[in-house]
C-alpha cells in the first residue's frame, strides 16, 4: 500500500529527495511518516506530518530535513540536505490511519564518499 524509493548513494553534504507512493490518498491519513533503522541500530522517527501538514522532527534532523505531502499525487516527500554518513541507513514510510498503521518497504540511503 506504500511504495518508497529515491535511495542511493550519495557523498557526505550532498542531498537526496525520497518519495512514498500511496495506493490510497494520502489525504486519508492521519499520520504519515519516514522512520529510518540503521544497521544495527533500532528503528527511530525522522519526521512527521499530520493531516492539517503540521510537521515533527528528530533533533538531528531539524533544519536538514524536510517532510512534504502532496495529496494530489497520494505522495509523501522527505528532502534530505547536508547528508551525513551517520544518515546511512534504510528509510520507512509509515501511514496511520484511526487505528491501523500501515509500513512501505524501506529505501536504502548511503552516504560516502
Amino acid at each position: 500500500q506504500l511504495q518508497a524509493s529515491g535511495g542511493g548513494l550519495v557523498q557526505p553534504g550532498g542531498s537526496l529527495k525520497v518519495s512514498c507512493v500511496s495506493s490510497i490518498s494520502t489525504g486519508s491519513f492521519n499520520l504519515m511518516a519516514w522512520y529510518r533503522q540503521a544497521p544495527g541500530k533500532q528503528r527511530e522517527l525522522v519526521a512527521s506530518i499530520d493531516s492539517i501538514g503540521l510537521t515533527n522532527y528528530a533533533n538531528s534532523m531539524k533544519g536538514r530535513f524536510t517532510i512534504s505531502r502532496y495529496n494530489a499525487k497520494k505522495t509523501v516527500y522527505l528532502q534530505m540536505n547536508g547528508l551525513k554518513p551517520e544518515d546511512t541507513a534504510v528509510y520507512y514510510c509509515y501511514a496511520q490511519l484511526d487505528r491501523n498503521v500501515y509500513w512501505g518497504k524501506g529505501t536504502l540511503v548511503t552516504v560516502s564518499s
